[in-house]
C-alpha cells in the first residue's frame, strides 16, 4: 500500500554507504551516559586528623576587575580550614591581594586584612600558606596550581591537629596566571567564593531522555514516516527490492566482531587522544553525517514532494543519482562545516545533535538485527563490554578508560563528537549531559527488529512487541538517569540497565506468548538478497 521514501534514494544511496555503517557502528560503541562531574567527594584516601577531615567541594571563583565582571572559574577546596556557603548570598567576598613572598611561605612584608590572598604553590605544605595568610588576616586563600589540574590539598602527616579557620581553595594554573597579571597591572581586583548546589534533576536530563527515546522510535517507523501511496506499485516493489540487496543483516560473528572491533577503537582513544586525533574523529564524523542528513531530507522532501525524487542523473563513478540529492548536498556540507568550525561555542549541540541523529536514523536503515539470536550476541558483548571499560578498566588502567574518553582524556579539553548532549541549563555549574551513539544504536536494533516483526506477524499494539521494547528502552533510560543521580553524577554504563529492560523483555515475553522460538530462529523475507555484516 504505500512507498517509503526509497523512490529518493536510489540503490546507488545505500551501496555506497554500507562501509560506512559497519565504521559507525564501531564508533557507537565507545560512549556512555555521563552527567556533569561531581562537586563533592569524601576523601576517604586522604590524610585525615582533627581540623583536616573536610568534604573536597567545587568552587565557583567569581571576579571583578575594576568592576567588571570577569569569566567565573572553578577551584578545589583543601582537605582543612572553612566550609565554603552554597548560597551566593552567604558567600566570601573580598579584595584580591597578591601575597609577598608569592609562595606565602614565611613572614609576610604586609597585612592581608579582609583579603582573599593569592599565592602560589610551592616551597612548603599547604597547611603552611594557609597558617601565614590566616596570621596576616586574610579572609580566604588561593592557591595557584603549577598547571591546569587541580590537586587535593591535604595535611602533612606530622599535623595531628589543625585550626585553620579561613577557607583554602586552589585554581588552575592559567586562572591563576590571569588574576596575578591583573594585580600586578595595579588593577582592583574583587574576588567571591562559594560552592552552588548542584540541581538533583536538571531539565537538560529531560529533553536528552524525550531525543534518545525519539530517535529509536523514529528511525524505527521511519518507513511510515516517509511513505505515501503510489498507484504504480509495481515500481514501488522493483526500487523496495533494489535496496533490500544493500541492507546490512548482522550475523552472530559479525555483531561479536563489532564489540571486539569497539573495544580496540576505544583503546586507541585512549593511548592517542590528542587534538589532531579529535579533529580526525571529527572529520570522519562530518562525513558520515552529510550522508545521513542528505539521506533523511531527501527522503522527507521526497515524502512531502512526491514528483521531485524520481528524476535522476547518470553521474561518473557514483551512477543513478536524484537532483534532489544533488540539490540538498551543499547544504548539508554547509551545516556540517559550520558545526565543525564553531563546535567550541556555546551553541555547537544543536549541530552536533542534528547530525548525529540524522546519521543514526540512516544506520538503522542500513543495519537490521535478522532475529534475538543475533540481537543476544550484540547485546550481551556491548552489556560485558561497557561494564567492563567502565567499572573494571580502572584496576587495569588506573582510570576508567571509558569515562576518560568521553570526557575529553589528553585532547586539551576536546571532546568526541559521537554522541548527543545537551547544557545543563539551570545548573551553576555548567556542563553536559550526554548520551553515546552506542546506547541508542545498540538496544534501539532490536527496537527496529520488533517493528518488523509486527509488521510481517501483522500485530497489533499490546499484542506486538514494539511497544512493549520501546516502552522498556525509554524505561532502561531513566533507571540509568535515577542511577547516575543516586551514584552523585558519576558516569553510569547505560547499556547495563538498557539490555535487560529491552533484550531482557522481547525474551520473557516471548516465552510468556509461546513466540520465543519463532523469535529467535527468525529470518528476513528478503535474507537472501541480504548481504551479512560478516568480518
Amino acid at each position: 500500500m504505500g512507498l517509503i521514501g526509497d523512490l529518493a534514494c536510489p540503490n546507488y544511496y545505500f551501496r555506497h554507504r554500507a562501509l560506512h555503517c559497519v565504521v559507525l557502528l564501531f564508533f557507537a560503541g565507545c560512549i556512555y551516559l555521563a552527567a556533569g562531574d561531581r562537586i563533592s567527594h569524601d576523601g576517604a584516601k586522604s590524610p585525615s586528623s582533627s581540623g583536616c577531615n573536610n568534604t573536597y567541594q567545587l568552587v565557583m571563583v567569581k571576579s571583578w576587575l575594576n568592576s567588571v565582571e570577569h569569566p567565573e572559574i572553578v577551584g578545589v577546596s583543601a582537605r582543612f580550614g572553612a566550609t565554603l556557603p552554597r548560597y551566593l548570598s552567604k558567600a566570601v567576598k573580598g579584595p584580591a591581594l597578591l601575597t609577598n613572598p608569592v609562595t606565602s611561605c614565611g613572614k609576610l612584608s604586609s597585612k592581608l586584612s579582609g583579603t582573599i590572598a593569592l599565592a602560589m604553590r610551592g616551597d612548603c605544605d599547604f597547611t603552611d600558606k594557609a597558617k601565614v595568610a590566616q596570621s596576616a588576616g586574610a579572609a580566604g586563600l588561593m592557591v595557584t596550581s603549577d598547571d591546569e589540574e587541580l590537586y587535593e590539598m591535604v595535611c602533612s602527616g606530622n599535623e595531628s591537629a589543625i585550626s585553620i579557620t579561613i577557607p583554602v581553595i586552589m585554581i588552575p594554573k592559567s586562572a591563576g596566571d590571569n588574576l596575578r597579571k591583573s594585580l600586578s597591572d595595579g588593577g582592583r581586583m574583587v574576588v567571591l567564593l562559594y560552592s552552588p548546589i548542584r540541581p538533583v534533576v536538571d531539565i537538560s536530563a529531560v529533553y536528552l531522555w524525550l531525543m534518545a527515546v525519539a530517535t529509536v522510535i523514529c528511525a524505527s517507523v521511519w518507513s511510515n514516516i516517509v511513505s505515501y501511496d503510489q498507484d504504480q506499485r509495481s515500481s514501488v516493489e522493483n526500487i523496495n527490492g533494489a535496496i533490500e540487496k544493500d541492507i546490512i543483516e548482522i550475523s552472530t560473528k559479525g555483531a561479536i566482531i563489532f564489540i571486539v572491533g569497539a573495544s580496540v577503537f576505544l583503546l586507541l582513544l585512549y593511548v592517542f587522544m590528542s587534538k589532531w586525533f579529535i579533529k580526525l574523529l571529527v572529520a570522519l564524523f562530518c562525513i558520515g553525517s552529510v550522508q545521513g542528513m542528505q539521506f533523511v531530507m531527501v527522503s522527507l522532501f521526497s515524502r512531502m514532494f512526491r514528483g521531485c525524487g524520481r528524476i535522476t542523473l547518470e553521474l561518473p563513478v557514483l551512477g543513478e543519482v536524484t537532483i534532489l540529492s544533488i540539490v540538498v548536498l551543499p547544504f548539508c556540507v554547509a551545516f556540517a562545516i559550520v558545526w565543525a568550525t564553531h563546535r567550541e561555542s556555546t551553541y555547537a549541540w544543536i549541530g552536533q545533535d542534528t547530525l548525529g541523529i540524522c546519521l543514526m536514523i540512516t544506520v538503522f536503515q542500513m543495519a537490521q538485527l535478522p532475529n534475538i539470536k543475533v540481537a543476544s550476541a550484540l547485546l550481551v558483548s556491548a552489556f560485558l563490554y561497557d561494564i567492563f571499560w567502565v567499572f573494571i578498566s580502572p584496576f587495569i588502567f588506573k582510570e576508567s578508560v571509558m569515562i576518560a574518553v568521553a570526557r575529553g582524556g589528553n585532547s586539551g579539553g576536546g571532546a568526541i563528537p559521537m554522541l548527543l548532549r545537551l547544557p545543563r541549563f539551570f545548573d551553576p555549574w555548567g556542563g553536559y549531559d550526554m548520551i553515546g551513539f552506542g546506547d541508542i544504536i545498540f538496544p534501539g536494533l532490536l527496537v527496529a527488529f520488533s517493528r518488523r516483526f509486527d509488521k510481517e506477524n501483522k500485530k497489533g499494539l499490546l499484542n506486538g512487541y514494539f511497544f512493549w521494547l520501546s516502552f522498556g528502552y525509554g524505561f532502561g533510560l531513566f533507571l540509568t538517569y535515577l542511577v547516575l543521580y543516586l551514584m552523585n553524577g558519576h558516569g553510569q554504563p547505560a547499556l547495563l540497565y538498557l539490555v535487560p529492560c529491552t533484550l531482557g523483555l522481547i525474551i520473557i515475553l516471548g516465552w510468556i506468548r509461546g513466540e520465543l522460538r519463532l523469535l529467535w530462529s527468525h529470518e528476513n523475507p528478503n535474507s537472501s538478497d541480504t548481504s551479512a555484516a560478516e568480518a
